[in-house]
């Protein structure tokens, strides 16, 4: 049984400005690569979705996706904050990354994937439940885990977030949720500029000082993560991948390599073999500069997919 790869092209389609980092380019970067290396040879491709308004409402107020959905210009772009803006384009590319998580969940719970990676644009992890911000207009994992939790019935679910920029939309739709134990790694100082202090005790939020490095991380990982998945045992784990923290990559300066997210990669799959029949629906947030950002989505895909 092949892991699932969901993607499409309307994601591709979503603009926010010239030279902006969380641009149409990063899909394709990560295609590329990972079609080059045989990945996609392990995998079974799939269109994304377009979620639906009760999928988002899940996650999200219903006020708030109705605004979203009707506020798209017909034409240029509309700014929602100072490094976040709409194109005519960007609704349908926001829904069909939302319906890539629902998707993925319903293929991995349905025993038709063991393990599925959405390669979708927006990124969603700074989507609060009722605010775009951060490049983020949906949540897409949490859109995702609703759906697992409302739907299909599970009680436990973990959202692991490695991205350099703390996910604090995530945070704001789980907070106080028991179902959800979501774990965070992430820079100190950088945007959105919280997260040191964890509001829920369903929250394991571990910021790291800049030039961390790997032994920092993973330290981390083994000290913190590892112990609050092992007590919660998740019945499904949910990756907010982003990439940002790589050591190429300008947005952060945490210092990580490939050799980092392969690492962390393969200790989540062996806390899902132990709990969850191997079951993870990874959604790809940041990672804005092409070459490493390719090569660590590659690395991370690899242990997925029991390439490695």
């Amino acid at each position: 049984m092949l892991a699932a790869f969901i993607t499409h092209a309307d994601c591709a389609r979503h603009e926010m400005a010239p030279q902006h980092p969380e641009c149409p380019e990063r899909l394709g970067a990560i295609h590329d690569l990972l079609l080059v290396k045989g990945l996609l040879d392990y995998m079974n491709p799939y269109d994304a979705p377009l979620a639906t308004p009760q999928q988002l409402a899940r996650a999200h107020s219903a006020m708030y996706v109705q605004e979203l959905l009707a506020s798209a210009p017909a034409e240029g772009h509309r700014q929602v904050d100072p490094d976040t803006a709409m194109c005519p384009h960007t609704v349908q590319a926001a829904l069909r990354a939302a319906g890539a998580a629902v998707q993925a969940t319903d293929l991995v719970l349905g025993g038709e994937a063991p393990t599925a990676f959405c390669c979708v644009r927006p990124p969603g992890h700074h989507a609060e439940r009722a605010a775009a911000m951060g490049f983020c207009f949906f949540n897409n994992v949490a859109v995702g885990i609703r759906h697992a939790l409302d739907v299909h019935g599970l009680q436990r679910v973990a959202l692991i977030d490695f991205d350099v920029h703390h996910g604090n939309g995530s945070e704001d739709i789980f907070r106080g949720d028991e179902r959800v134990l979501m774990c965070s790694i992430f820079e100190r100082g950088l945007y959105p500029f919280n997260g040191d202090q964890a509001t829920g005790p369903n929250m394991v939020n571990v910021g790291l000082p800049s030039r961390s490095g790997s032994e920092a991380f993973r330290a981390a990982v083994n000290g913190q993560w590892l112990p609050a998945l092992e007590a919660f045992r998740p019945q499904l784990i949910y990756v907010s991948a982003g990439f940002d923290a790589h050591r190429e990559d300008d947005m952060g300066n945490l210092g990580l390599v490939e050799a980092d997210y392969e690492w962390v990669t393969r200790q989540l799959m062996a806390v899902a073999g132990r709990h969850c029949g191997g079951r993870i629906v990874s959604c790809l947030e940041g990672g804005y500069v092409l070459s490493p950002l390719a090569r660590s989505v590659a690395a991370h895909v690899k242990v997925l997919i029991g390439a490695d």
